[in-house]
């Protein structure tokens, strides 16, 4: 693959449809790699563009004491290389062809962009997905006993599931445990949610006390026959009650038997790893990519 025939455009200089359009063919498209997404959850954003928008590879970027680098947005948990078909040599060759000027990244790539590479060291990631392609019984019957038992006792203490629930609580029950992002991380969400909710590509889920509070909440993003588990949010009253066990279990009901994949969108975290894997999930490793070139004073300030 020629990286002569990779160019780099500016957002502003981006067709928006030929972009989209890429996404939506690509055999690993993803809902963040669209042009709203991007817009709504990036600081800025570029893109590495092959031929007439037959590969392409989102840049969200920032600038920092005068140094552009690469980074990964808020709720944007892959991004990398998107095409019909990616390989090796495709890969090396866009990341051979990301401007100078971005002297650091950090970025989550995603799960058709893990390869070895000659001149790149990319890890490792992890997410995980279940297939809702079969009944409510077989995928229950997947589930591990802890799941079981903890639905029960949401059912027991009369939590009951809801759907439609108002954005702006489940954005403040997220907010309780994601102290380290800002309120505009959460208004760029609710401005990507209104967008999609309009295309009916978003919803929203969550489970109530008896008294009416709400214990455990989310947003599903619908993309790529994929269902994205999101803005996760869990009460401290509802952590003992099986509250976020009933939640999902409420969608993989509302869901079973469609050609739908649920992505819990994560985790390497190993306590979230077991709980997604405790419905039946499995793992799908993705790539992530740092590059440091930096000067070596900036090196040094930044450990």
């Amino acid at each position: 693959m020629e990286a002569a025939h990779i160019k780099y455009f500016r957002r502003n200089e981006i067709d928006d449809a030929k972009w989209n359009a890429c996404i939506d063919s690509a055999a690993n498209g993803l809902v963040y790699a669209y042009t709203d997404y991007l817009d709504c959850m990036s600081d800025n954003w570029d893109g590495l563009v092959l031929s007439n928008y037959e590969a392409v590879m989102p840049l969200p970027w920032r600038k920092k004491w005068g140094v552009h680098y690469i980074y990964q947005p808020f709720l944007t948990a892959q991004l990398g290389i998107f095409a019909e078909s990616v390989t090796a040599d495709l890969l090396e060759a866009f990341l051979q062809s990301i401007p100078k000027k971005f002297s650091y990244w950090d970025a989550s790539l995603n799960h058709q962009n893990l390869f070895p590479l000659e001149n790149f060291s990319l890890y490792q990631r992890s997410n995980y997905t279940l297939s809702l392609n079969r009944s409510y019984e077989e995928l229950h019957k997947n589930y591990r006993e802890n799941i079981r038992r903890n639905i029960k006792k949401s059912k027991d203490y009369g939590c009951v599931p809801a759907r439609d629930i108002d954005v702006n609580k489940i954005i403040g029950l997220a907010k309780m445990q994601s102290a380290e992002h800002s309120d505009a991380d959460f208004e760029n969400f609710k401005r990507l949610f209104r967008l999609l909710k309009k295309n009916d590509k978003a919803k929203t889920y969550g489970v109530v006390s008896k008294a009416g509070e709400l214990l455990a909440s989310c947003v599903f993003l619908f993309s790529h026959n994929r269902a994205y588990y999101i803005l996760v949010g869990n009460h401290p009253n509802g952590r003992t009650l099986g509250a976020s066990h009933a939640l999902i279990d409420a969608f993989i009901r509302d869901h079973a038997n469609q050609n739908l994949l649920l992505d819990f969108e994560g985790s390497d975290i190993r306590n979230l790893a077991f709980f997604y894997s405790s419905f039946g999930a499995a793992e799908e490793k993705y790539a992530a990519v740092k590059f440091n070139r930096l000067p070596w004073w900036m090196k040094w300030a930044k450990k």
